[in-house]
């Protein structure tokens, strides 16, 4: 079994190799805007999990998968010349959740701002419930302790 660091390394050198070759060799017109933003491989250095982006819609990002998939032995083999490991590990393309986690922030970010807004509308020419400053200062321990 490898070492971890040994497994990050190869993962680090598969997303660079990957997203080269579907820059430089791969022609397919069915594949978008693609961007690998991950890659993970298991203790055994025998299976590669590449995570993407796809730039576009619903049907773009279809399209793009079935791209890589028909790519993928193509792709296997590039890595496999240029990591020069004695087993090159099988590929697995998955849509990465990016997209979609940072949209839902972004959706929660509005939604706060929203809130915020309408409390300031509220609050404007409101006055506090009590005094404005309600900490004892200093001068006022001063007073209670001469009245005492």
């Amino acid at each position: 079994m490898a070492d971890n660091a040994r497994a990050r390394k190869l993962a680090d050198r598969i997303q660079v190799v990957v997203a080269e070759t579907l820059d430089r060799r791969i022609k397919d017109p069915r594949l978008g805007f693609v961007t690998i933003t991950d890659a993970r491989v298991t203790g055994d250095l025998r299976e590669a999990t590449v995570f993407y982006t796809v730039y576009g819609d619903e049907e773009e990002r279809a399209a793009s998968a079935a791209a890589l998939e028909s790519a993928k032995g193509v792709l296997r083999s590039e890595v496999g010349r240029q990591t020069g490991v004695r087993f090159t590990p099988s590929l697995t393309f998955v849509p990465d959740a990016l997209p979609d986690n940072a949209r839902t922030i972004e959706d929660l970010l509005h939604k706060a701002r929203a809130k915020d807004e309408e409390v300031r509308e509220v609050s404007t020419g409101k006055t506090y419930a009590g005094e404005a400053d309600p900490y004892r200062k200093p001068e006022d321990e001063d007073e209670d302790d001469a009245s005492a």
